[in-house]
């Protein structure tokens, strides 16, 4: 189970982090009331005086600048506390200052010198506790037990590993979050890069529909006024068809939840396309090879929008006027193939292997589909668009593309 950290925690270390000294009036008021309330039950130790006091709130004092000096705050709290303890004066929370000062260095990086400091101090507790007791607060004191010093030791370790492993999950749910942060941004630009090849596809075929029709009518508008009517329609139709496609593109910005207006193109709409392009001049030839079975939503759709797209280079790149489609069904999946036979010397450079926008977007539909896209000029001449579709791995990817319908 990922560990993550919950939104109240994270807020209260964020307020820390941003406002240490909140955090420092926490740690003094504890250190004062605390030692103050442990003081009633301890015999034979110094009570408490001004000095005292001075060194309770020297700790918490020097915590707000833990997280930009930290090794200095480790070391000077665990200086105070050393001092607080040699001095006589009753044991009590006086270390919750260097436990914090600890954390915040551990967690800060700086782990070889916080070993260094909590052994120094470890070795002035022996020090105090073994030899220097004789001339040091309160009078009659004795050495320290062995027993109390394997406690220091392993309070000591405790404080360690409980910061070693502050740190670590701290650090793992900062990688966490910024995995989600990138995962987040791939999917944005993902959809990004989605949404402007359809946008491509559709404004490619129909504009260049309408170029051609638009071409006609100026031609024959003045010796031909009928003809040139029949122009004007086919761009009223293509026009027309080219905002629907638009709106159910954007239609998938719209908020979670909300279904698209219409399905999305697929192979069934292969005649209207032939109509299509039969506007612009281009007479489409369609057959069919094997028996034919329903590609799922993410290859239909990519399957329509790669013969849309070699047919709008036909229309815009190409002298021929006739295009030759071939669907191909096997147990592997579906083969499409779009030809014509104009001169591929028209065709702008990139639209060969190297592949210009429009050729690119067929390569990434078919990439993401686990399929291939080949595009070039064919040996006995013209041009020659062939695409193939597994079709076990085309619907791992539906769920890219069925918010655009089914």
């Amino acid at each position: 189970m990922t560990d993550q950290e919950s939104p109240r925690a994270s807020r209260f270390r964020g307020i820390a982090t941003r406002y240490p000294w909140m955090s420092s009036i926490a740690v003094a008021v504890a250190q004062l009331v605390g030692s103050n309330g442990a003081a009633r039950n301890q015999t034979g130790r110094v009570h408490l005086d001004a000095l005292a006091y001075v060194l309770l709130l020297a700790g918490p004092a020097m915590l707000p600048l833990r997280h930009r000096l930290p090794v200095f705050v480790a070391a000077g709290t665990a200086a105070v506390a050393g001092a607080y303890l040699a001095l006589g004066y009753p044991y009590g929370p006086v270390f919750l200052s260097v436990v914090v000062a600890f954390f915040a260095a551990i967690g800060a990086g700086r782990r070889r010198a916080v070993l260094i400091i909590a052994g120094v101090v470890y070795a002035g507790e022996l020090l105090v506790g073994q030899w220097l007791y004789r001339w040091l607060p309160p009078e009659g004191d004795g050495p320290s037990s062995w027993m109390a010093a394997s406690g220091i030791a392993a309070w000591l370790l405790a404080v360690l590993a409980g910061a070693e492993l502050f740190r670590s999950r701290r650090e793992r749910i900062a990688r966490e979050r910024r995995e989600r942060e990138e995962a987040e941004n791939r999917r944005a630009d993902e959809e990004r890069l989605r949404i402007a090849r359809e946008l491509h596809d559709v404004l490619a075929h129909s504009i260049s529909v309408i170029n051609v029709q638009a071409g006609v009518a100026l031609a024959l508008m003045d010796d031909h006024p009928e003809q040139a009517r029949t122009a004007l329609t086919t761009i009223k139709a293509a026009s027309k068809e080219a905002l629907g496609e638009v709106r159910q593109v954007l239609s998938t910005l719209r908020a979670p939840g909300d279904a698209p207006r219409s399905p999305a193109p697929g192979l069934d709409r292969l005649p209207e396309l032939a109509e299509q392009a039969a506007g612009a001049g281009l007479k489409v030839d369609i057959t069919t090879a094997g028996a034919r079975f329903p590609l799922p939503p993410g290859a239909d759709l990519a399957a329509f929008r790669i013969i849309q797209e070699a047919l709008t280079n036909i229309v815009r790149h190409s002298g021929s006027r006739t295009a030759r489609v071939r669907l191909g069904y096997g147990p592997e999946g579906v083969e499409l193939s779009v030809d014509d036979d104009g001169p591929s010397s028209q065709r702008p450079e990139g639209d060969g292997s190297g592949g210009g926008n429009g050729l690119l977007g067929m390569r990434e539909r078919a990439a993401a589909l686990g399929g291939t896209v080949e595009a070039g000029p064919r040996p006995g001449g013209g041009f020659r668009v062939l695409a193939r579709l597994p079709s076990g791995a085309a619907g791992t990817v539906a769920g890219a593309t069925e918010e655009e319908g089914r």
